[in-house]
């Protein structure tokens, strides 16, 4: 029995978030091997003009302090996403606030941005060794009275020390925030996001891809609006998608009704049709990153099929551990010979 199937079944017997935080603290300690994850040609990709050695990358919400950077880019991910980290120290939501649901190898959250804070997050920024390619996910605090300076301040503190930043507007566990998905909100704050990048620029920083997570459930003038917004002032990308509030009738599990954003298996169609309307809406001239409910090769390429240039995953490694990053890298592989692409670009939104 290899490490990944003791440590998940141990991992199973305690409480989601104990096991989770126990996740980081051995990733820290150097008690996660690293992974040995073959090189492929066919998956190296540049999006927002970085140069990716494969498109699969780790999720915002597993390293949320940035405390584990090196042992995860040993996984071999093709990127990480640490955050989402606020500019204040936080609590977040009353416990418990994570759930498995096992029985649809799904999770539910309501952590509600539970962080140590932007200046901690930076410190552990500056404590990487590897090389790999990083991006910070930074969020308003939950009692801000002005989102814009908030997002500002963060951008700010971690501009230096990744290779991308995402905004994230779309959790559905801090009241308000997906308010800032709507036209005019989401229009002034890419505006004040961008003056602040400019201003960082000025100051000496390199040009740093600025992109948006955005959640799955939007009706379609929200969709519409999103693109328009996102077309009009050029941004560099977007992240679709964040978790879902919809409960589908198919969940078996006992915590399928507690409050939060679900994600895992259940999301991946939802996500997966959102991601579809995204990159039709857009025809194609925005870089997306496909995300909710990936859990095998097939279901990365169904993402890339419907217009991901980037996938990420998360909850499918609870279930699974990081043995899934080597096992979709390899699948995406014969995937795209199977179908005749010799690059994994030449596949993106081939499935519209």
């Amino acid at each position: 029995m290899g490490y990944y199937s003791i440590a998940g079944r141990i991992g199973r017997l305690l409480p989601a978030e104990t096991a989770h935080n126990a996740a980081i603290c051995a990733l820290k300690s150097g008690l996660v091997p690293p992974a040995k994850s073959p090189q492929y040609d066919s998956l190296k990709t540049n999006v927002f003009g970085i140069e990716f050695a494969n498109p699969v990358g780790l999720a915002a919400g597993f390293d949320k302090d940035a405390e584990a950077i090196d042992a995860l880019l040993n996984q071999g991910f093709g990127f990480i996403e640490v955050g989402t980290v606020t500019p204040l120290p936080q609590p977040g939501n009353p416990k418990p606030r994570l759930f498995r649901l096992t029985d649809d190898e799904g999770l539910i959250n309501r952590f509600g941005f539970n962080s140590k804070g932007v200046h901690a997050f930076a410190a552990n920024l500056r404590k990487r060794s590897r090389a790999g390619i990083v991006g910070a996910n930074i969020v308003r605090n939950k009692d801000s009275l002005d989102a814009a300076n908030d997002y500002a301040k963060a951008l700010a503190a971690v501009y230096d020390l990744t290779d991308y930043i995402t905004v994230n507007i779309s959790s559905p566990n801090t009241v308000g925030l997906r308010d800032l998905q709507k036209k005019e909100a989401l229009d002034s704050l890419v505006k004040a996001i961008e003056e602040e990048r400019k201003r960082l620029i000025a100051a000496g920083g390199r040009r740093r891809p600025v992109i948006y997570k955005i959640a799955p459930d939007l009706m379609q003038q929200d969709k519409e609006d999103i693109v328009e917004v996102a077309l009009a002032n050029a941004i560099d990308g977007l992240i679709v998608t964040n978790t879902t509030v919809m409960r589908p009738e198919s969940l078996r599990s006992r915590c399928r009704n507690e409050k939060g954003g679900l994600s895992g298996k259940p999301l991946f169609a939802p996500a997966t049709e959102v991601l579809r309307d995204i990159y039709h809406l857009s025809q194609g001239k925005i870089p997306l990153i496909g995300s909710g409910g990936i859990a095998s090769a097939e279901d990365a390429y169904a993402k890339i099929k419907a217009g991901a240039s980037l996938v990420q995953l998360y909850t499918a490694l609870v279930y699974q551990g990081f043995g899934l990053v080597r096992e979709i890298n390899e699948g995406l592989a014969e995937l795209l010979e199977r179908d005749g692409f010799m690059n994994v670009r030449e596949a993106v939104g081939k499935g519209i």
